[in-house]
């Protein structure tokens, strides 16, 4: 089980970009996922545009808005993942809400990912002690549910990582997501207790948009994850962003790689 998100952390640091599907259109979101797949992504995270995404920063959360009103639905995310499996093999995750989920109904909304091709998932408003009410769909379908470490995780990071499924995703920093000029937390102490507990890869988010950043913190886990940098160049650029992020996408994973220790890619 969730054997191609294994496989993107096999050769190496893994580099995980994120999107919001739907902004500015489908077919750009597309064309994008193309890009970022051609240019050395190892696993791309497919945000589901929701009117409250409260882990959000101003950044992704207009891009939600944008979606929104351009009047994306899940439906129509699922068939967009059902097109890109046609040739898309990186593992697609997607990123959203419990709320979208209770919405269309677990059974139903697992069961179509394991159709169309999703790997897992990650549900930042879903509290670990909670995840129960999604975990046998979940498991039942094959997508993994990912869980979320943060700074304030404290005591419940071994627990957390003992559990987990896929790959751990640390958060950066307190806070919402955005592009930060630093990251101060001590993130090798909190990797420490997680690989004290778990021997599955984990990838550090929130804040990185910069090479240099990505070389950081792909030297101290085992990949970087970007959003609200790429999401920014989908603003920017609109129908024209796929070979803008692609070319993105290619310099951070050359980053990424850099941070691996000698002798790995």
């Amino acid at each position: 089980m969730y054997d191609r998100i294994q496989a993107a952390f096999a050769q190496g640091k893994a580099f995980i970009p994120f999107l919001t599907c739907g902004d500015p259109d489908l077919e750009t979101t597309a064309a994008t996922v193309r890009a970022m797949a051609a240019n050395g992504a190892d696993l791309i995270e497919l945000g589901i545009p929701f009117s409250d995404p409260t882990a959000e920063g101003p950044v992704i959360q207009e891009a939600n808005l944008r979606a929104l009103r351009g009047g994306v639905t899940t439906d129509q995310v699922f068939a967009l993942v059902q097109d890109l499996r046609r040739d898309v093999t990186v593992p697609l995750v997607f990123m959203t809400y419990a709320n979208v989920v209770f919405t269309y109904g677990a059974e139903a909304f697992f069961a179509r990912c394991q159709s169309v091709g999703v790997d897992g998932i990650i549900l930042p408003d879903l509290p670990y002690e909670e995840k129960g009410e999604f975990q046998a769909a979940c498991r039942k379908h094959g997508v993994a549910l990912i869980s979320m470490i943060a700074p304030t995780s404290a005591g419940r990071i071994a627990k957390i990582a003992r559990e987990a499924e896929g790959f751990l995703y640390l958060v950066s920093s307190l806070g919402v997501t955005g592009v930060r000029q630093a990251i101060t937390t001590d993130l090798a102490a909190i990797l420490q207790v997680i690989r004290e507990n778990t021997d599955l890869p984990c990838a550090i988010g929130f804040g990185i948009s910069t090479p240099d950043q990505a070389r950081q913190m792909a030297a101290l886990a085992d990949g970087a994850i970007v959003g609200s940098a790429i999401v920014k160049k989908m603003a920017a650029h609109g129908r024209g962003a796929p070979a803008d992020v692609g070319a993105y996408v290619k310099a951070m994973k050359a980053a990424v790689g850099q941070g691996a220790p000698q002798g790995k890619a």
